[in-house]
């Protein structure tokens, strides 16, 4: 676990580090190149650097243990980063959105070589980034991280745009075929969309979990089938599962015969909570609450 935590940690201020470093580069070259597109994905990249501090700081507060006032632990920190990553995304989309929209409404500028390696060179970075993040997020059930990885891949879909747009105003420009000059502008209004797209997408699913919307039908048929195997358990009448952050946290009503002692359904219910808790490392806790059940 300490190694996991020693990844994550290493994947964020990755993160962070390439986020300021783009974010420099971009923003330079695009005023010093008129690039629009650019301009806004190095703006973009700004905002990026707040949501990686704030999924640092989630993650961070998501590892504490749980205590008196938290009883059921601090994983929706997490949630609440991936929240804000979320509204970053959304936020630098309209922005990338309105400025690229304005530009078509003015004389396109020409198009600049540099910009067009820089952005090139921030498709292969981020990608990158983006596999890493996702690989390590995934492996440790990282809300946060996977909303960074995410992030990394809005990157990725602006810097192809990017480049797209700025191939095709030099095309134009070798051509003279003018209205391939606004490719860069209108690259900018496609970056908006997939931006915007991803941002309510991973709001969705933020807002989902703080509402603490069960987990899908397919998972809680495995915890149900690893209940049904225990011989003393005659009738499960209610399994329920959810996530609270970066990991998930399962509750169930069965019925045991009536005549059993206490001992015995207490036995019967640390079985079922190390069974479930064995196959899936993901589960943080099992309470398990017995009915009592008869033949007749």
């Amino acid at each position: 676990m300490h190694t996991n935590n020693n990844a994550s940690v290493w994947a964020i201020w990755l993160s962070l580090i390439s986020n300021i470093l783009l974010t420099v580069i971009k923003i330079i070259i695009g005023l010093l190149f008129h690039s629009e597109v650019l301009l806004a994905d190095g703006v973009h990249n700004a905002g990026d650097i707040i949501a990686t501090i704030a999924a640092l700081s989630a993650m961070r507060i998501s590892k504490l243990p749980a205590d008196e006032d938290h009883p059921y632990g601090h994983g929706k920190a997490e949630v609440l980063g991936s929240g804000f990553v979320a509204f970053i995304l959304v936020t630098a989309a309209l922005y990338i959105g309105y400025h690229a929209v304005a530009a078509l409404f003015h004389e396109p500028s020409a198009p600049s070589l540099i910009a067009l390696i820089a952005s090139a060179v921030s498709v292969i970075w981020k990608y990158a980034l983006y596999l890493y993040t996702m690989r390590i997020g995934r492996n440790t059930s990282s809300k946060s991280l996977m909303a960074t990885a995410h992030d990394h891949l809005a990157d990725v879909y602006a810097s192809i745009a990017a480049v797209v747009g700025i191939g095709l105003a030099f095309i134009g420009k070798a051509y003279d075929i003018y209205w391939l000059a606004y490719g860069d502008a209108a690259a900018g209004v496609i970056v908006s969309l997939l931006v915007l797209k991803l941002g309510v997408e991973m709001a969705k699913e933020s807002f989902d979990i703080l509402m603490e919307k069960t987990v899908d039908q397919h998972m809680l048929s495995q915890f149900t089938a690893l209940i049904e195997v225990v011989p003393q358990v005659k009738r499960i009448d209610r399994v329920r599962a959810r996530e609270h952050g970066h990991y998930i946290l399962v509750d169930a009503r069965i019925s045991v015969p009536g005549e059993l002692t206490i001992q015995e359904g207490h036995d019967i219910s640390r079985a079922i909570k190390k069974s479930i808790m064995d196959q899936h490392s993901d589960v943080d806790e099992v309470l398990i609450h017995l009915n009592p059940w008869y033949e007749k």
